[in-house]
């Protein structure tokens, strides 16, 4: 498993894709979900820009039904994006009620019980598996209680997911470090 993280517009999809420039075969993973217009035209974009031989799964749950033990170790796995994958568990299970209301600890949780199963899925898998991530925590500390937790939730969930990758990729400017 290959960690890709940086900022917001790193590079670090490029850099992701350039890692798996040698497979004739790519799955690419991808966790966002239509929610209004103008996502509409980024996952638009991001459709067209995929080479037309990658396959693509559109889901951000339940990833070990995709990366799998019976994989095709030819074919590798992109999964885009981690911190989408989080913000998707957080809303999912956060309910209709005020997000000032919400249980953060029950939520991280939620989130760490996908996050494991994806670390397991991706230790199963014959496959050469690349996650994307955003490093949140080099910024300022948000304002509100809601980009707090994410930021602190996300920053764990790529400690995380460090740890049990083989390398990691720090990606700024488009340019591409590996530092494990």
């Amino acid at each position: 498993m290959i960690l890709v993280t940086g900022g917001a517009r790193s590079g670090k999809s490029r850099h992701a894709e350039s890692l798996l420039r040698d497979y004739p075969r790519v799955l690419y993973i991808a966790t966002s979900h239509i929610t209004d217009a103008e996502m509409d035209a980024r996952i638009q974009h991001h459709r067209d820009s995929r080479p037309a031989h990658w396959r693509t799964a559109e889901r951000w749950q339940d990833l070990d039904a995709v990366i799998a033990p019976t994989n095709d170790p030819d074919e590798a796995i992109l999964l885009e994006c981690v911190t989408t994958l989080v913000t998707n568990v957080l809303f999912a299970n956060g309910g209709e009620g005020d997000v000032d209301n919400w249980d953060f600890a029950a939520l991280e949780r939620a989130v760490d019980l996908e996050i494991e199963k994806l670390i397991i899925a991706c230790q199963r898998c014959p496959s050469l598996v690349v996650l994307v991530t955003n490093e949140v925590g080099m910024g300022i500390v948000p304002e509100n209680r809601l980009a707090r937790h994410f930021r602190d939730i996300a920053g764990r969930v790529n400690q995380k997911l460090a740890q049990a990758a083989d390398d990691v990729w720090l990606v700024v400017s488009g340019i591409g470090v590996k530092i494990n």
